[in-house]
């Protein structure tokens, strides 16, 4: 009988692939287990991605202190990238109620190596990601407000509010739940989560946590302080991040330009890079006197791979700072198949992940009979 449930898994996944394979999905499933979603969940947009990646030193650490760093612009002007395309982050259900603005891993933007996606979610009290599987990749979750709790069938709990950020690699296999505060004034809980791909020699490492605290995150003030930036990973001008928190180089920068205000922050030369436009309207250019674009709230902005800086201003008759996340990394020369939360590099080896679900084994051991404690409100 077991090996008869086996071999009917395996066969819907063949059968599956078989159709057009689309773009890449969301990490959280709404429902206890993947085999249901399989076979019951029709509103839920699951489904394998392969395709090689797109072509478009690790962050160094050094100063522990989080204090702002006032710096001044240098006069050399560095090769500027240009910008391949701006599109907006259209808003959708995903989890169990929340609201998600999904870029990278969409039509738009799929496998932007090493990034997988980028989701902007609104969590609001009564929904979230109950109990749910990965294999495979890292996510990186920054909070913008509120308070997000997490517990996986390792036994590890934990919480992260605002400005707090929760770097997971789930490598072998890892079970686990996100849900939301209840803040007092039943406001949203509002961040960002980014997928980033993992070496394939990695894919089978032990899961990890890395916290990173808003108050250890070193901010630097440049353009006589109409430009805020939050050193999270990697490097702004001259001042180092505090730690490395993730196996794949990355880079995020949290950057707020105030009205009149420029920035030129420099990128690794031939990482992907991208900025999220969080709040207000920053104007991109490719150099001083490059086309500059105009962008609103919730786009993304994709940069080519080569140049070395990215360029960012607004408007001396703005009404207000505009915000932007904007994020580089190292890509990584390796096949991308995905079905939800397992991301491997080929189809065997997803339907392996899926085996050793159902089978609790190789990595998922411990998800046999477990449920989270925070996961309990959404069950029924």
């Amino acid at each position: 009988m077991k090996n008869f449930f086996l071999v009917t898994i395996i066969s819907i996944l063949v059968g599956i692939c078989s159709i057009f394979l689309l773009p890449i999905d969301l990490l959280q499933v709404d429902i206890s287990t993947l085999t249901n979603q399989l076979l019951n969940y029709t509103n839920f947009n699951t489904y394998f991605a392969t395709q090689p990646s797109e072509d478009i030193s690790s962050s160094s650490t050094s100063s522990s202190n989080p204090a702002i760093i006032i710096t001044t612009p240098t006069a050399n002007m560095s090769v500027p990238r240009l910008i391949r395309k701006i599109f907006l982050a259209t808003e959708q259900a995903e989890g169990a109620g929340a609201r998600v603005r999904r870029s990278i891993g969409t039509p738009q933007l799929r496998n932007f190596s090493p990034f997988l996606m980028l989701d902007h979610f609104t969590i609001r009290p009564g929904s979230g990601f109950p109990d749910h599987p990965h294999r495979g990749q890292e996510t990186i979750t920054y909070l913008l407000s509120g308070g997000v709790d997490h517990e996986d069938f390792a036994g590890n709990k934990g919480t992260i509010e605002a400005g707090d950020l929760q770097f997971m690699t789930a490598g072998r296999g890892i079970m686990h739940a996100e849900m939301p505060r209840q803040n007092p004034d039943g406001s949203a809980n509002v961040g960002l989560q980014l997928w980033v791909d993992l070496p394939k020699e990695l894919k089978s490492c032990e899961p990890r946590y890395r916290d990173l605290k808003a108050q250890e995150i070193p901010t630097v003030k440049t353009d006589e302080g109409r430009v805020k930036i939050k050193v999270i990973s990697g490097k702004s001008h001259g001042v180092d991040s505090v730690k490395d928190l993730a196996y794949t180089p990355v880079w995020i920068l949290d950057v707020e330009v105030k009205p009149g205000g420029k920035v030129v922050q420099e990128v690794p030369e031939g990482w992907n890079a991208f900025a999220y436009t969080l709040e207000g309207t920053a104007i991109f250019s490719s150099g001083k006197d490059g086309e500059k674009r105009t962008v609103e709230q919730f786009h993304n902005v994709v940069f080519e791979p080569q140049g070395e800086a990215v360029y960012a201003e607004v408007d001396a008759g703005a009404e207000k700072p505009a915000r932007f996340v904007l994020v580089a990394g190292t890509p990584l020369d390796q096949k991308v198949v995905q079905y939800g939360p397992f991301v491997l590099n080929s189809q065997e080896e997803v339907y392996q992940a899926f085996v050793d679900y159902q089978t609790h084994s190789n990595g998922f051991e411990r998800a046999q009979g477990w449920r989270s404690e925070i996961g309990k409100s959404m069950r029924h």
